[in-house]
């Protein structure tokens, strides 16, 4: 990771993760850890490697009625995966993204370049689960957060942080979903999940890396 004036580029290393198979998910160990789960979270960078694992999840989501969530994780997965985020798309009742992913995802299906029109786009797209209508959430940094909903559409303002406070945004995107989906399971409101999302954001974006110098006080 190199990080000026606390903006960071990175560089990742998959490693383990490349060699993920459904075979992974047999043993009873494995079964017993997802069967108990009641949500699951997906990142978009996991569908270069394994779609079949990935399905035997959200099919027993949808079969259980269960929460899976979708992070689409970085422009190339949109442009060079696309079957993949399809195939994966089709089970999410949640969907993440940047507003750098947001515009490739709407470049890549000629979906236009409004934000909130791609939001709703995508939201109205077919759903395994037909049960609950997808929500999709888009982050734009330190302006605002874009959520679509069942052909409606929402736009929450971030508080800004003095730019001196700035350490590292690096975890900033993972932060906001952690924070977000913690008021999911706590049974939170949208706007409530949102809120809980941006002080998660706010506080990581204040250390270095995930090396936390104080314990996160946010409260459910």
């Amino acid at each position: 990771v190199l990080v000026k004036d606390g903006e960071r580029c990175l560089i990742a290393n998959l490693a383990a993760a490349n060699n993920f198979k459904p075979s992974h998910l047999e043993t009873d160990e494995s079964k017993a850890i997802y069967e108990s789960a009641s949500l699951y979270y997906i990142a978009g960078f996991f569908l270069t490697v394994s779609v079949d694992a990935l399905k035997i999840i959200a099919e027993h989501s949808v079969a259980n009625n269960k929460t899976f969530c979708l992070n689409l994780s970085a422009p190339f997965i949109i442009d060079f995966f696309a079957d993949q985020v399809a195939t994966a798309l089709e089970y999410a009742d949640f969907v993440f993204c940047n507003e750098s992913e947001a515009e490739a995802y709407g470049k890549k299906h000629e979906l236009g370049d409004d934000l909130k029109e791609i939001a709703l786009k995508i939201a109205a797209s077919p759903k395994k689960n037909e049960e609950k209508k997808r929500f999709v959430i888009f982050t734009q940094g330190s302006t605002s957060t874009i959520v679509a909903h069942d052909g409606k559409v929402e736009e929450y303002k971030v508080v800004p942080l003095p730019k001196e406070d700035l350490v590292d945004t690096n975890g900033a995107g993972d932060a906001f979903v952690g924070g977000f989906l913690a008021g999911v399971m706590a049974e939170k409101s949208v706007g409530d999940s949102v809120e809980l999302g941006h002080e998660a954001a706010r506080f990581i974006i204040q250390q270095s890396g995930t090396t936390l110098t104080k314990p996160c006080e946010i409260k459910l």
